[in-house]
């Protein structure tokens, strides 16, 4: 049991599914648990207007909504909850200090939940209509641009999977990319390729994102020429890259080449007593009944850890 309030058998780190369902799981079974989060709680699905996917929902929940209520029954049973962003992790000896911007906490186990950000244009526009036109996952938000004309940004093989995916659905997929080849494997560019919904526009890239109440339009420029021109749209699935949010643990556990953590079967990384879970750790499918379900196993088995 703890000792002080900054003291605690389980800290997770992130509060998007994966780290709300670890904490529901750990808190349920008795264990004292914080869960820090750096902003808001719910993570990256919480931007979502609606989710299609997550079972039990038959006529789909905001994402904000589905998050709360998670979190909502993991407090019932105990969870505390810190706003506040880790800077460093260090176990010592036991204990692993996570080190924070709002002070200093030690637990017994750890569950890493931070997942990965998507990378941004940068552009005007974007962020107004982010989960009003403007898509990161079309595995998530495909559904919602039934015969509408979409574009996606990128060339590797994350773009030319959410094209083939949106081609299920929109009227018309245009892949826009900064230079004059795509970058993705020579099996996916064959079937982009053959698909009749798609087009591609070359060294080009958006300059500007338009629109009233949502997506209508963008602006784009041709990286050779210069040239500006105007694409009538209803959608904008930016695919230009991820970065998994592990900065803070690199050094204490094993991480790939893309930044990401490596984990066994049941949520184990390399550093004893510390787990990942989600979108942060390798190979992870980046949906949210995954990490979910990733959360739940970290926490079955920081359990079992403990009692050993």
């Amino acid at each position: 049991m703890a000792k002080n309030e900054n003291s605690h058998d389980v800290i997770i780190i992130g509060g998007g599914p994966g780290g709300l369902t670890a904490g529901l799981y750990t808190s349920r079974g008795g264990l004292d648990t914080a869960l820090i989060e750096r902003g808001l709680v719910g993570g990256q699905i919480s931007t979502a207007e609606k989710v299609d996917n997550y079972p039990g929902f038959p006529d789909g929940i905001g994402g904000r909504e589905l998050t709360e209520l998670i979190h909502r029954q993991a407090t019932k049973y105990g969870l505390k909850t810190i706003i506040a962003e880790v800077t460093s992790v260090k176990p010592e000896g036991k204990q692993i200090a996570v080190n924070t911007t709002q002070g200093d906490h030690h637990a017994r186990a750890l569950i890493i939940a931070t997942g990965s950000e998507r990378q941004k244009l940068g552009v005007p526009g974007e962020q107004e209509f982010s989960g009003k036109g403007v898509a990161y996952c079309a595995t998530c938000d495909a559904a919602f641009f039934r015969n509408v004309p979409v574009a996606v940004v990128g060339g590797g093989n994350a773009a030319i999977t959410e094209a083939m995916h949106l081609t299920k659905f929109a009227s018309k997929v245009t892949i826009i990319h900064r230079r004059d080849k795509l970058r993705a494997s020579a099996v996916l560019q064959g079937k982009a390729l053959a698909e009749p919904k798609i087009d591609f526009l070359w060294d080009s890239v958006i300059e500007e994102i338009l629109g009233k109440a949502t997506v209508n339009s963008i602006r784009l420029r041709n990286v050779k020429t210069d040239t500006m021109s105007t694409m009538d749209i209803g959608g904008v699935f930016v695919a230009v890259g991820l970065k998994p949010s592990t900065e803070f643990i690199r050094g204490i556990v094993d991480i790939d080449q893309g930044g990401y953590i490596v984990t066994g079967n049941t949520m184990e990384t390399s550093a004893p007593g510390i787990f990942a879970v989600g979108d942060v750790r390798q190979g992870s499918a980046r949906q949210a009944i995954i990490a979910a379900g990733d959360g739940a196993t970290a926490a079955l088995y920081a359990e079992k850890y403990l009692a050993e």
